[in-house]
This record gives structure tokens, C-alpha cells and sequence, in this order.
């Protein structure tokens, strides 16, 4: 493995220790700020919001990496992060909170997309779905770290978590200006112009080239679904479970450590055997499984049984990734990946308020059935994956944006 993939895989490590620590006390602080004890769908406003301000600006900073380069829009990202974190540590009003999830939107627009660019330049086609296993695996590793210390750092003070993060990001950050060498220099045929300003038009790109429609559908719904997690997770242990802070997020850190494992273990050997299609289709077989299960518990122990079988619903995203990059050019690689955080960033748009109010509303009765929803959307991949089968990868035929 090379020193730069080492180096961006540890940055995604970092990045996600710190969206880790803030999920198992979000609620807590929201309750504390918005003086309110009913804030499911405050939690899914603020989620929507930071999507919001990523969707607005990930098509921008996707072109601005192909333009400048990977490392400066990186480390932009980092920095804003940073600034966030420190902002929501001292926020003592609801309206600096929603200040704070701006910026971190905004300029953490490209963090994702720029690292996963960055490892598409490093790799060849046949290393890729295996490198965005250890992606995903650094991700997940994240997640064991963050929910865990987050916790427990929220139990003492429902603040610390965000010093903590912020401490993180400015280490990123300078592993970022001091270690990581650019992938890819900046080209100056990369146009950026006004037009670029618009979110749509990058979408409008990707959706004229037909073989990317399929990918580009199934991409928006796992993404959409996905967001049923970070909507819905703790409010709905804390509800159904009365769990604190600390194991909530013992119970986060199980999903990351059999996410990391199968990532890292699994992906490769699955997208080997498989295929990228099927591994794809399998992917999402297990996580419908996982949550069909989650919806008729009644004991807290059932989620940490179910984390082994929510990490091999993961291994499909890999492998989408893997399948949509052999769809276009290399020169378009940064274009795309901005394309794709910009459908991350739509569905946590709407995905969070979905399923907030939707939450709130079964919440009364049947806290369980938000996961009943979130498998019922599936059914809409059913015919998307029928004309996946159809496409075939044809990179020489990509449209000039």
C-alpha cells in the first residue's frame, strides 16, 4: 500500500471520528439549546441543513478539484470542519448551531468526494473496488472510535465532544498540508464559470449519459435510505431502550467495527466472486434483513446482534462506486465524484426531514416501523437494478459537460 493512500485513508479515519463523537449527544444538545424535549424533527431540520448548504457547493469544489487540484479543496474542508466543531462547543443559541451546520456544510461540501477522487487517481479500474473497501473500512474504523468517545465525553458535558472533534480536524488538517502529495495537478481545460455555480448542471451531465442513469437512480436511493441512521439511531434507542449517551454509542462503535471488517475483509473477496452487480444486489439483501429485524425489537442487545449483518449490507456501496467510475473518462473522475456527493447531499436534504417527520409521527404507538419505511423505499431499486443489468461500461462515449 503507498504513502499516499495511507495518508488519505488515515484522513478519513479522522474525519469520521469526528462526525462520530457528535452523533450519540446531538439530541442531548438540541434539547439543552432548543429547550424543548421533543426534537425529533428539530434533529431532521439540522441534519437537512448541512446537506443542504453540501449540496449547493459539492458540484463547485468537484470542479474546483479538477481545476486546482485535490489537495486545496481538501484541505478548505478541513478547515471548516474545524471551525464548526468550535463553534457548536459554545453555541448557547439554537440560531449559532444553525450557523455552525452552515459552514460546516458548505465547506466540508467536498471532503468525501475529493478523497474518493483522489484514491480513483492513485488506482488502476481493478484496484478501485478494493480501495473503496478500505475506504469504507477507515470510515467504518471511525465510527468505532468517535461513537464511544463521544459518549462518554457527552455524559460528562454535553459540549466536550465538539472540542474534542475540533482538536481532530485541525490534526487532519495538518496531515493534510504536511504529509499528503497532490494526486492529480491542477488542469487548466477544467472550466469553471458562473454556470458552475448552478448544483444542477452537473446532475444535468450525468444524466445525459445514459448508462449512468441506472447507477446514478440506485445511488440516490441507498443514499436516502442511509439517512434513516443518523436521523432515527439514537432517539430511537433512547426510546425504545432508554439508552444513554455511552451506549449508544458502544452500540454505533459495533456497527463500525463489523463495518471496517467487512470492508476490509469482505468487499474485495465478495466483488471477486460476485461481481460488482451482484455484490451491489447482496449488499442490499442483508441491510433489508438487518432492518426488518430492527423494527419488531424489544431488546437493546438485538442491535448489537444485528451489526455483523448491517456491515455486509455495506459492501454494495463499494462496489456501485467501483461500477459508476468505469463509466466515465479520467478526466472526469473529479466531476463525477462531485456528481455523486451531490446525490449524497440531496437525499440527506430530504432524507432527514422524511424521516423525522415520519418518525414522529409512528413514535406514539410503534417507534419500530421507521425501519418498516426505510425497507419499503427499497422496492424502488427493484427495476433500476433490471436496467443495470442492460448497461455495459463505456467510459469512451462520456458527453463534454
Amino acid at each position: 500500500m503507498n504513502k499516499a493512500l495511507i495518508v488519505i485513508l488515515a484522513a478519513v479515519m479522522l474525519d469520521a471520528i469526528g462526525i462520530g463523537l457528535v452523533f450519540p449527544i446531538l439530541p442531548a444538545l438540541l434539547r439543552e439549546v432548543g429547550h424543548t424535549s421533543d426534537i425529533a424533527t428539530l434533529l431532521g431540520i439540522m441534519l437537512a441543513l448541512y446537506a443542504a448548504c453540501q449540496f449547493l457547493f459539492s458540484p463547485i469544489l468537484g470542479v474546483l478539484s479538477d481545476r486546482f487540484g485535490r489537495r486545496p479543496v481538501l484541505l478548505v474542508s478541513l478547515a471548516g470542519a474545524a471551525i464548526d466543531y468550535i463553534v457548536m462547543a459554545f453555541a448557547p443559541h439554537l440560531w449559532l448551531l444553525v450557523i455552525g451546520r452552515a459552514i460546516a456544510g458548505i465547506t466540508s461540501a467536498n471532503n468525501m468526494a475529493v478523497a474518493t477522487a483522489y484514491i480513483t487517481d492513485i488506482s488502476d479500474e481493478d484496484q478501485r473496488a478494493k480501495r473503496f473497501g478500505y475506504f469504507h473500512a477507515m470510515f467504518g474504523i471511525g465510527f468505532i472510535i468517535g461513537p464511544v468517545l463521544g459518549g462518554i465525553l457527552g455524559d460528562i458535558w454535553v459540549r466536550a465532544p465538539f472540542l474534542c472533534a475540533a482538536l481532530l480536524n485541525g490534526l487532519n488538517f495538518g496531515l493534510a498540508l504536511f504529509v499528503l502529495p497532490e494526486s492529480r495537478p491542477g488542469q487548466r481545460e477544467a472550466r469553471f464559470s458562473l454556470s458552475t455555480l448552478n448544483p444542477f448542471k452537473p446532475l444535468a451531465w450525468a444524466l445525459s449519459f445514459k448508462p449512468l442513469l441506472p447507477l446514478i437512480g440506485i445511488f440516490l436511493i441507498l443514499n436516502f435510505v442511509g439517512t434513516v441512521y443518523p436521523t432515527n439511531w439514537a432517539i430511537f434507542s433512547e426510546d425504545v431502550f432508554t439508552w444513554n449517551g455511552t451506549v449508544i454509542g458502544l452500540s454505533l462503535a459495533a456497527w463500525g467495527l463489523c463495518h471496517a471488517l467487512a470492508q476490509a475483509f469482505v468487499t474485495g473477496p465478495a466483488v471477486a466472486k460476485l461481481g460488482e452487480r451482484w455484490a451491489l444486489i447482496v449488499g442490499v439483501l442483508f441491510e433489508v434483513g438487518a432492518m426488518l429485524t430492527m423494527a419488531f425489537a424489544t431488546q437493546g442487545y438485538v442491535l448489537f446482534l444485528m451489526a455483523p449483518i448491517f456491515a455486509l449490507g455495506g459492501i454494495g456501496i463499494p462496489a456501485l462506486q467501483s461500477l459508476t467510475t468505469r463509466q466515465v473518462g479520467e478526466d472526469r473522475q473529479g466531476q463525477l465524484q462531485g456528481v455523486l456527493a451531490s446525490l449524497v447531499s440531496l437525499a440527506a436534504v430530504f432524507g432527514p426531514l422524511f424521516f423525522s417527520i415520519t418518525y414522529h409521527a409512528f413514535r406514539p404507538s410503534w417507534p419500530g416501523a421507521i425501519w418498516l419505511v426505510a425497507i419499503s423505499i427499497y422496492i424502488l431499486v427493484v427495476p433500476l437494478f433490471v436496467a443495470m443489468g442492460r448497461t455495459r461500461p463505456s467510459a469512451a462515449t462520456t458527453p463534454v459537460a
